[in-house]
Order: C-alpha cells, then sequence, then structure tokens
C-alpha cells in the first residue's frame, strides 16, 4: 500500500492535538515542572519538539541552507539536545506554546504535498520525506508521555502507535550503532496486538526469536519511556532480548531509560 503524505499529517496533527491539550492550560509553574527525562522541564520538552520541526521544515524546503546550518552547528559542538534545551529557557509557557504552533503548522504545511520517497538531509542519514514525517509524529507521542507522565495524565492509546512500532523496528541496527556494538543479522518476529483490533506483525514467521505484546508496551519500551520489567512484553530468544535491552528508536546518543518501577 503506498504511503499517503496526507495520512500521515492527519495523524501528526491529531497527535500534536493530544500534546497541545496537556500543555495548554499549565500557569507557568507547570511549564517549569521537572519531567522523567533527567534535567527537562515540560517546557524543554516543547521547546525540543518546536525547535526541530522548524530543522525538519529547513530540510525540506531548503536543505542546502540546512546543511550548511548543520555544520555550523556541528562545528561548535552544539549538536545536543541538552545544549539545545538550555537555549530557550527564558521563554515563558505562552511564547512556547506559540512558537510551537507556529512550527508545527509550517511543518505540515511543508511536508503536506511532498512526493514521499523525496530524500531530505537530517542530523543523520538523509532520510525519506515520509519516514521524517512519521518520526515526527513519533517524536512527539513520546515527549507527550513524558508530559503526560508529569502530569499524571493517562493517554488513551491510539492506533497512530503503528508510525511508533514501526520506527522502533526499523532502529534495531541504530540501537546497536548507539552502543558501540555491530547488529547481529539474526531475524526477529515483532507481532502486537493493536489499540483497538488486530495484530500488527514485522519479521518472518519462522523466525525463532519473537517479540509479543500490547503495542503500547513496545512503543513505551522502544522510546525508552518504561524499563521492560514494567512491560507486559513476552520476548523469546537471545537475539531478541539482547536487541530490547537496549531499543531506540529516537536519534542522539544511547540512552538511559527509566528505572523500574518509576511509574507503578
Amino acid at each position: 500500500m503506498a504511503v499517503s503524505m496526507a495520512g500521515l499529517a492527519d495523524d501528526l496533527e491529531a497527535e500534536t492535538a493530544v500534546l497541545r491539550a496537556l500543555v495548554a492550560p499549565l500557569p507557568e509553574e507547570g511549564w517549569r515542572a521537572p519531567t522523567p527525562a533527567v534535567g527537562w522541564s515540560v517546557a524543554d520538552q516543547v521547546s525540543h519538539l518546536a525547535y526541530f520541526d522548524d530543522a525538519a521544515t529547513q530540510s525540506a524546503t531548503d536543505p542546502d541552507a540546512f546543511r550548511a546550518r548543520l555544520q555550523q552547528l556541528v562545528a561548535s559542538g552544539t549538536v545536543d539536545p541538552d545544549a539545545i534545551a538550555a537555549q530557550f529557557r527564558d521563554l515563558s509557557g505562552i511564547e512556547l506554546l506559540q512558537w510551537f504552533d507556529r512550527s508545527r503548522a509550517g511543518l505540515l504545511a511543508a511536508f503536506r504535498p511532498l512526493d514521499p520517497a523525496l530524500r531530505v538531509p537530517w542530523f543523520g542519514p538523509a532520510m525519506s520525506a515520509a519516514s521524517a514525517l512519521t518520526a515526527r509524529i513519533m517524536e512527539t507521542w513520546a515527549h507527550g508521555q513524558d508530559v503526560a507522565d508529569t502530569l499524571g495524565v493517562t493517554r488513551e492509546p491510539t492506533d497512530r502507535l503503528r508510525h511508533v512500532a514501526h520506527i522502533g523496528v526499523g532502529a534495531r541496527a541504530y540501537s546497536y550503532a548507539v552502543h558501540g556494538k555491530e547488529a547481529p543479522t539474526t531475524p526477529i518476529r515483532v507481532v502486537l496486538d493493536a489499540p483497538t483490533a488486530g495484530v500488527w506483525t514485522w519479521g518472518p514467521e519462522d523466525a525463532a526469536d519473537v517479540v509479543t505484546g500490547p503495542a503500547l508496551d513496545f512503543c513505551l519500551a522502544v522510546t525508552q519511556r518504561r524499563h521492560l520489567d514494567d512491560l507486559a512484553l513476552t520476548i523469546t530468544g537471545p537475539a531478541a532480548t539482547e536487541w530490547m535491552a537496549i531499543a531506540q528508536a529516537y536519534a542522539g546518543a544511547a540512552g538511559t531509560g527509566r528505572k523500574p518501577g518509576a511509574f507503578a
């Protein structure tokens, strides 16, 4: 089935609305509340999304300017999420929400009409426009989880989680790379119960190594928002066990994840 940029954009818009509903009513002190991501407040979570939305829009609309900007960032040593977040801590919650609204609207407008196969540059390897937009869905959901956890809110899982799970499966080799390891070639079967109905699958049916369970739990694992001990995943085989211990769907340095029992 062909990838629909309009469908991806609609899903990103829906995921954006969920996050926006959490942060829009917050008083200023709510924006400064610490999240489960060590050193990051709710404000930092939103500025991170807005900053990388702007970067993604530039990568799609002016790739040469994006590459030049990336070279400058690399040369200055500031391609670091913590350093980027620190740059915007003087912005108020209202200013951050306005920035996020502008950046997300610009991103959606820029990506909707694109050929899904168009290659766009990024901080890592170039990727297709469809993959870039899918990554924004994953990032919005994952950072939204940090905000929801901070506020003590339980979000209703939706079938948009398929995008997150798909990136998580596809990032298996990357998970090893950020740990300085070579990914094994052993095939792994992933079988997930969708939030609404049905089953999502990846990998060969005859694979000896298998990961099964709720899609929500798998997504929480690959975005490192929950420890494996706190999830209802069944992991069979040494290759699957090794991968899930370091699984990471998002770009950047190897994550530290969450401690077991932190969200009991």
